[in-house]
């Protein structure tokens, strides 16, 4: 008999009543060798081939590691485009979609059959990559800034400028207006008109709340501007409350900054809110 399927046979003492077969199976020295042989063969075939960069990490985690080692937030009303590297948002885009159609499975939804969603995973993604959230993972718009040859100093209001968002609590929309005043001075950089509907878009293209979201816009032109003073007035629908939840539809939420001369002269805060129309 071979020693690999060698068999002993004990039988029991008679006193315990019944006979108890016990098998031991023996492996042969030829068999360990082989199964060796064929585990080093495969470790060294998998060294030869390692694991290509895709495959290690989805490209959501090789940004994300980049913002962490940069020691730098990434909260979802913030700008990421500089850790994003060639190429690498339309894979986010392809990652995304991914993930989405997993949503729409564990809502049960039969994409496969349901014309009206086969394709909505990708649209979804484009939309948000693309549209409605890209002021996360573009740049910020380019900015014509013109000196100010003739000194002006005096009170310039733009507004009211749509804006469009959406809450970072529970992704509705956030719709309203903004309006902006700018008081210069000889040193300020005077920008174009368009730009300033620019620049609060990119802002407001991001998963925001309204408190912060109008905080950044007062940064970003104080950054841009460098006036003596600078107010910023937004007036806002958040879906958040119309569509879901209190679903009260007639309430809306307003808040202002107001920096530099705009918040020590009481009398030209005064004018401004008073030349800016906050009726519907």
């Amino acid at each position: 008999m071979s020693p690999r399927f060698a068999q002993t046979f004990h039988k029991a003492p008679a006193e315990r009543g019944h006979a108890i077969s016990q098998v031991n199976v023996m492996v042969s020295p030829a068999t360990s060798s082989y199964d060796a042989a064929k585990h080093r063969k495969a470790s060294m075939t998998d060294s030869a081939h390692p694991p290509t960069k895709s495959a290690q990490h989805s490209v959501s985690e090789r940004i994300r590691t980049r913002i962490q080692q940069a020691k730098r937030r990434f909260n979802a009303n913030d700008n990421i485009a500089e850790f994003i590297e060639p190429g690498e948002l339309e894979a986010l885009l392809d990652e995304v979609a991914g993930k989405m159609q997993g949503v729409l499975e564990s809502l049960v939804i039969d994409t496969e059959n349901d014309h009206n969603t086969h394709d909505t995973a990708r649209r979804v993604a484009k939309m948000y990559l693309n549209e409605v959230f890209d002021g996360r993972y573009v740049t910020a718009p380019p900015v014509t800034e013109f000196p100010n040859a003739s000194g002006l100093n005096e009170l310039m209001i733009v507004g009211p400028i749509t804006i469009r968002s959406a809450c970072s609590h529970h992704f509705c929309p956030i719709m309203g207006r903004l309006w902006i005043g700018i008081l210069p001075n000889e040193h300020s950089n005077l920008i174009g008109l368009s730009k300033y509907s620019r620049l609060a878009e990119w802002v407001m293209r991001r998963p925001q709340i309204q408190e912060e979201a109008i905080t950044q816009i007062a940064d970003l032109l104080m950054s841009k501007v460098t006036p003596d003073g600078l107010a910023v007035v937004m007036q806002a629908d958040h879906f958040c409350m119309h569509w879901r939840g209190v679903k009260d539809t007639s309430a809306k939420m307003m808040n202002s900054v107001m920096r530099g001369s705009f918040l020590k002269d009481a009398t030209l805060r005064r004018e401004f809110l008073s030349l800016i129309n906050l009726k519907d």
